[in-house]
């Protein structure tokens, strides 16, 4: 082994969800010898990293959070973001993972050495080998800010919602919001009553329903608490709930009913006529990610609000300039533009056993078996990697379920000292499938355009069904669908 390099049996890039529920699991299973890299200061990922005013969960409490890990504690029936971070860090400190934490340590590239059969690590702090690489970094991690003409030159203020400028007060300034997402709906409410003028720069309406948050009273999280059993019932219908409305994105006539209550929400928040016709989508809902609100409606009636559907063609030192050639005189820009989802940085900077980076192996569309290997990327294992994002439930399920299957595959490892890959057919095979079943979804026949979609139009993100159906399918390692790679890889216990 390289004696300039440090060496660890199992690497996790990533201290969310992901990272640091496997991390917990690993402990549990007996494994010692493994390290989680994170770029931040601190644990909490996206909700370390998103801080934006009126940031919350759009998955109900009790459900975005790890079953191992349950928090009883939760103060409202959707968490907002300094609970989900306070929550994560304490999971880090009672299950024992800060010391395997290697905290500011960006991972600037990893890829495998064929000769020696590890995967070697560049880092912000060094040089590292592994046995197993398992990304855990998420799809929302990147911010995405679009390439307008004369970005560059604007003398205003500019941040994107992901990176949000907490010394920059807002009051009276003159405020272009670009993107009308997930993010965008949470904190317009929130900045529109304390600026001068805001600009919501809408490409495409949202379907928005009701969000129906409310406070968990000290009587349940007594019961959550204190009674055996109270909090896992809670989940459970929590989830068989969202799995019920998962049916309508696999059915899209059955999304009548739901557009149908969010046409009756926009209705009773907004009565001109004009600004209702702009907030009416033209597609099926679901094709787009649906939001939960109950404020972004009202503060879009404003007087100081104004929501224009024009295109963005420019930014001028002083303004933003749409497809209709008016200038809307700004002084600040925030972007809620999302991020790089289907073009994953990460895909840039890992190589696999030929290497190429995935990116490279993708061409521009994403797949592994599983969602979770990558034929040619030996002993890699990603987590939310492609087709495992959801538009109905928790993705925390989801994460679960992979660290079942990666669980399996580790201990498969230990048996045999060998590294393994997905074989090409296996992967092929999955991935046709899936193609298939994405076939007559919301997401491929609802009209629209979002980022589900990749640049060749297919949906390389989502799971095409329940996630019960995933579950089933990541239960147990099925070491059928690999291939032996060489010699021996060490033991991670």
């Amino acid at each position: 082994m390289d004696g300039s390099a440090t060496h660890t049996a199992i690497a996790l890039v990533g201290a969310g969800f992901g990272g640091l529920g496997a991390a917990i699991r690993l402990r549990r299973a007996g494994y010692r010898d493994f390290l989680v890299f994170d770029r931040g200061a601190d644990v909490g990922g996206t909700w370390r990293d998103n801080t934006y005013p009126g940031c919350a969960c759009d998955v109900p409490s009790h459900l975005y959070s790890l079953s191992f890990a349950p928090n009883p504690d939760w103060s409202r029936s959707f968490s907002p973001q300094p609970e989900i971070w306070a929550y994560l860090r304490r999971v880090a400190d009672e299950h024992g993972v800060r010391p395997h934490l290697r905290l500011a340590h960006e991972v600037h590239s990893a890829a495998w050495d064929a000769e020696r059969r590890v995967w070697r690590l560049a880092t912000s702090h060094g040089a590292y080998t592994a046995d197993v690489l398992v990304a855990a970094g998420g799809p929302l991690t990147e911010p995405s800010v679009p390439d307008l003409p004369g970005l560059a030159g604007f003398q205003g203020e500019l941040f994107h919602s992901a990176r949000w400028r907490h010394d920059l007060d807002l009051t009276g300034r003159r405020v272009a919001v670009v993107g009308t997402g997930a993010s965008a709906i949470q904190f317009v409410p929130r900045i529109a009553p304390e600026v001068a003028h805001l600009t919501l720069l809408q490409r495409t309406p949202a379907w928005v329903l009701p969000r129906r948050d409310r406070p968990i009273t000290a009587l349940e999280r007594a019961l959550f608490r204190h009674v055996p059993g109270a909090q896992r019932l809670a989940r459970a219908a929590v989830y068989w709930a969202r799995e019920a409305q998962g049916t309508a994105f696999l059915r899209p006539a059955l999304m009548r009913f739901g557009q149908a209550m969010a046409r009756r929400h926009l209705r009773r928040a907004v009565a001109d006529p004009v600004l209702r016709a702009k907030l009416t989508p033209r597609y099926t809902m679901g094709c787009k990610r649906v939001l939960l609100s109950d404020d972004y409606y009202p503060a879009l009636t404003r007087d100081n609000v104004e929501v224009v559907t024009e295109a963005v063609t420019r930014v001028t030192p002083s303004g933003v300039v749409t497809a209709d050639g008016r200038e809307h005189p700004v002084d600040t820009i925030i972007f809620g533009t999302g991020f790089h989802v289907t073009n994953l940085p990460l895909a840039r900077t890992v190589r696999g056993a030929d290497g190429r980076t995935l990116a490279e192996h993708w061409g521009g569309s994403m797949y592994a078996y599983r969602g979770l290997t990558v034929s040619g990327f030996p002993n890699l294992f990603l987590l939310l990697g492609p087709n495992t994002g959801l538009g109905h439930n928790s993705v925390v399920f989801m994460i679960e379920a992979q660290l079942d299957y990666l669980l399996g595959a580790l201990r498969h490892l230990d048996r045999t000292g060998v590294p393994i890959e997905p074989t090409e057919r296996a992967q092929r095979e999955y991935n046709a499938a899936l193609d298939r079943r994405m076939r007559g979804t919301v997401w491929t026949t609802g009209g629209c355009r979002s980022w589900y979609l990749d640049g060749s139009g297919r949906n390389s993100t989502l799971w095409p069904g329940y996630t019960w159906s995933y579950w089933l399918r990541t239960r147990r390692f099925d070491a059928g669908a690999y291939r032996a790679v060489g010699a021996t890889a060490g033991g991670g216990r």
